[in-house]
C-alpha cells in the first residue's frame, strides 16, 4: 500500500474517532489511535509512519523485534512507539521489556514479576488485561481478582501500571461490545486511587471503535481498517 492510500485510511479512522468522541462529549485528542500491524510486513508499517501513524501494536514478540530492527535505519520511523498487545509468554519477556513503549496484556503476577526483573532500573509501562467474557483463548485476569493483582503490582518497582485493557468476543454488531467496554470503565473507576489513577483504557477495534470511544476508551487498536485483512485478524 502506498503512502497516499494509507493516509486516506488513517484520516477516515481518525474521523470516526472524532465523531464518536464529539457525540460522547469527549475531546477527540483524548483518544489515541494504535495501528495494529500484526502479520503485515515492515514496509506497511513504514508507509503508515510516513502517513502520520505514531504508535504501532504487535501481537508476537519476535515479529515486533524483527520489524523494529528492519526499520531501525528509517528516519521516518525513528519516533515510532511500539506497543506489545498480545499474550506475552514469560520466556519472551526479554525480547519486549525495554523496547515496547507499553505492554498491554499483563494478566498475572508471575508475568509482572518477570517484566519487573527484566526492566532493570526503569519501570516498564504496562496495562492489566481484564477478561471480558471468560474466553480461554484470550488473555485476562478474572474481574474478581483484579484488585488483588493491582495491589501486588503496587509492590513491584519495575512496572508502572497505566490502566486496563480488554478484548471482548468478536461482535456480530458493534453494540454487542458495549457491556464489556462499560464494565471495564466502571471497574477501573472502582479500583483506581489517587496514587494509582489508571487513566488508560485500551479497548475497541475496527468493528466497534465508536462504541469503545463512547464508553471511555483512551486507546483504540485498529488493524483491518488501516492495513486490510490479515490471517486470523480481528481488528
Amino acid at each position: 500500500m502506498n503512502v497516499a492510500a494509507m493516509a486516506a485510511r488513517i484520516s477516515e479512522v481518525r474521523e470516526r474517532i472524532a465523531r464518536a468522541a464529539q457525540a460522547a462529549g469527549r475531546d477527540p485528542d483524548a483518544v489515541e489511535l494504535l495501528a495494529v500491524s500484526k502479520l503485515h510486513p515492515a514496509e506497511a508499517v513504514a508507509a503508515a509512519c510516513r502517513a502520520g501513524v505514531r504508535q504501532v501494536g504487535e501481537n508476537y514478540a519476535q515479529e515486533m523485534v524483527a520489524k523494529m530492527d528492519a526499520l531501525a535505519g528509517d528516519a521516518a520511523c525513528a519516533s515510532l512507539a511500539w506497543h506489545f498487545i498480545g499474550r506475552l509468554q514469560r520466556n519472551k519477556a526479554r525480547l519486549v521489556v525495554g523496547r515496547a513503549a507499553l505492554i498491554h496484556a499483563v494478566d498475572s503476577i508471575e508475568l509482572a514479576r518477570e517484566i519487573s526483573r527484566r526492566a532493570g532500573g526503569a519501570a516498564q509501562p504496562i496495562l492489566v488485561a481484564v477478561s471480558a467474557a471468560g474466553e480461554a483463548q484470550k488473555t485476562g485476569v478474572e474481574p474478581d481478582h483484579l484488585p488483588e493483582l493491582l495491589a501486588q503490582l503496587d509492590e513491584l518497582a519495575g512496572v508502572d501500571c497505566r490502566g486496563l485493557m480488554t478484548m471482548p468476543p468478536l461482535p456480530d454488531r458493534p453494540e454487542d461490545s458495549r457491556p464489556y467496554f462499560r464494565a471495564l470503565r466502571e471497574r477501573r473507576d472502582r479500583v483506581a486511587t489517587p496514587e494509582r489513577p489508571l487513566p488508560m483504557l485500551s479497548m475497541g477495534t475496527t468493528v466497534d471503535l465508536e462504541v469503545a470511544v463512547a464508553e471511555g476508551a483512551t486507546t483504540v487498536r485498529v488493524g483491518t481498517a488501516l492495513f486490510g485483512q490479515r490471517p486470523g485478524g480481528d481488528g
